[in-house]
């Protein structure tokens, strides 16, 4: 039996998908792993991407986008491994983050779902990596903003972002979990088109008497304005799905119900305008660029766009915030050729405050990749010769 297989699903996003399964490739050294990639009709290459350059990928292409939920079922299906990772096409994994998770999961006796610490492209931490049931007090609380002790419990809040432990939801984005508890709960419930599954799986595994874990001990970037663009269109699903969760677990009186009912509609109009006003252009004005790397090629290409400051290597945190300062960086880009995706995740994180984009040259591609918005789509920038 396979150690893992990692159940991906893509919809247009072919540049962080490549990078996605660079950084699973690069995780499973010495694991018996399978990368299973579920399109959803996509338009932008990704299956030719995948056909020619990624043989040993399991490839299923869907004519139509089943959604979220049907797409990761059809993936676990046809899975091998004792361990199922749920895992977005716009996240990058550290090379020993298998092996972490792994050794953590085999130590539970009760394992229902692991999550990991999840940061954005600009190396913040995402909250939703850890959370609590959203009952209709505590969504009521976080709605409308009443009690910080009650939307605390929304975050779980109980454990700091450093902290390994017990909690009730863990995210879509990254889920490990026995293919058995995936089976025996009937997997995602496909009622959910996009958005709330996770919270609806969290919680029937908890219910069948598994607990659910929050590890801390290892970071992966989520960029999250890939995969899941926030518009309208989110909007909707996801107000949808809040609605279909609360329908099928929790049964209110009806005042309740209209109060709560009230209060998703507030917050659906009160997200509808938020994203209405909101700039979907990737913030471009990339002037002076610190690159980390001695590709050729890129060195050339940044020279001719920005004013570029060369750095083979450096693991002085400290002096990389003073060069960043001496030469009003506000550009670094990574290269994965010569750093590991370990280290450029601990760059993101050590240097979040420094007021600098992030972006990654993927080993053996011709591309920078990189978001500096959790909201918005982020930026693919193709490297030419010319």
């Amino acid at each position: 039996m396979l150690d893992i297989s990692v159940v991906i699903v893509n919809y247009n996003v072919q540049y962080f998908l490549e990078q996605c399964i660079l950084s699973v490739q690069a995780a499973s050294i010495n694991l018996a792993v399978e990368i299973i990639v579920v399109d959803n009709n996509s338009t932008d290459g990704s299956c030719k991407m995948l056909l020619e350059n990624y043989p040993k990928v399991h490839l299923i292409q869907n004519k139509n986008n089943t959604g979220f939920s049907k797409a990761n079922n059809q993936g676990v299906a046809i899975a091998k491994g004792e361990y199922v990772l749920i895992l977005n096409p716009d996240t990058v994994v550290a090379e020993d983050t298998f092996n972490l998770i792994l050794d953590f999961a085999k130590s539970k006796q009760n394992l229902g779902i692991l999550g990991v610490k999840l940061i954005d492209g600009t190396g913040n931490f995402l909250p939703e990596s850890k959370r609590g049931i959203p009952t209709p007090n505590v969504s009521f609380n976080k709605l409308f903003g009443i009690s910080s002790k009650q939307t605390g419990k929304y975050y779980a809040a109980h454990l700091n972002e450093n902290e390994t432990g017990i909690v009730d939801v863990l995210v879509g984005a990254f889920m490990l979990l026995k293919r058995s508890v995936y089976v025996e709960v009937h997997g995602f419930d496909e009622d959910y088109f996009m958005y709330g599954e996770d919270i609806d799986l969290s919680y029937k595994i908890l219910n069948k008497g598994y607990q659910n874990f929050y590890y801390a001990d290892t970071s992966v970037i989520h960029y999250k304005g890939e995969s899941t663009k926030k518009d309208i269109k989110y909007l909707k699903y996801f107000h949808e799905a809040m609605k279909i969760f609360y329908r099928k677990h929790f049964k209110l009186n009806r005042l309740y119900d209209f109060i709560m009912s009230i209060g998703i509609e507030c917050w659906f109009l009160l997200k509808y305008f938020q994203y209405k006003t909101t700039d979907d252009r990737f913030d471009n004005d990339t002037s002076k660029v610190l690159y980390f790397g001695k590709n050729e090629l890129i060195t050339t290409y940044l020279k001719k766009k920005y004013l570029l400051v060369n750095e083979i290597l450096m693991d002085d945190t400290e002096l990389i915030k003073t060069l960043i300062k001496t030469n009003a960086i506000d550009t670094i880009v990574f290269d994965n050729s010569v750093l590991s995706n370990k280290k450029i995740i601990t760059h993101f994180e050590l240097l979040k405050n420094e007021q600098a984009n992030f972006k990654i040259h993927p080993k053996n591609t011709n591309y920078l990749i990189g978001s500096n918005c959790s909201v918005n789509r982020g930026e693919v920038e193709l490297i030419t010769k010319s």
